[in-house]
């Protein structure tokens, strides 16, 4: 895997391990106890805490991105090794 490759497996790896980590600990206003706010959406985040879940899902990214470049690199899994 080249460096442009390995830039653009780990952007796409790092968007969809955002997507996966987004709805932890999410809570709206009726499931935190807090008082709704006129005029605002009742299913909203409370605190939705994104630069945590932004730190979670780089961490995550890069241990997929490091199986998926040793199994690529160490050639561990080939198109051979999947019969048809």
């Amino acid at each position: 895997m080249g460096p442009v490759g390995g830039i653009v497996a780990f952007a796409c790896i790092w968007m969809v391990s955002l997507f996966l980590v987004l709805p932890w600990g999410m809570r709206n206003a009726h499931e935190a106890g807090v008082e709704i706010v006129k005029g605002t959406d009742p299913g909203a985040p409370v605190a939705p805490r994104m630069l945590l879940k932004v730190g979670i899902t780089t961490l995550v990214a890069l241990v997929i991105w490091t199986a998926l470049f040793v199994v690529m690199e160490y050639r561990l899994l080939t198109l051979n090794d999947f019969p048809l």
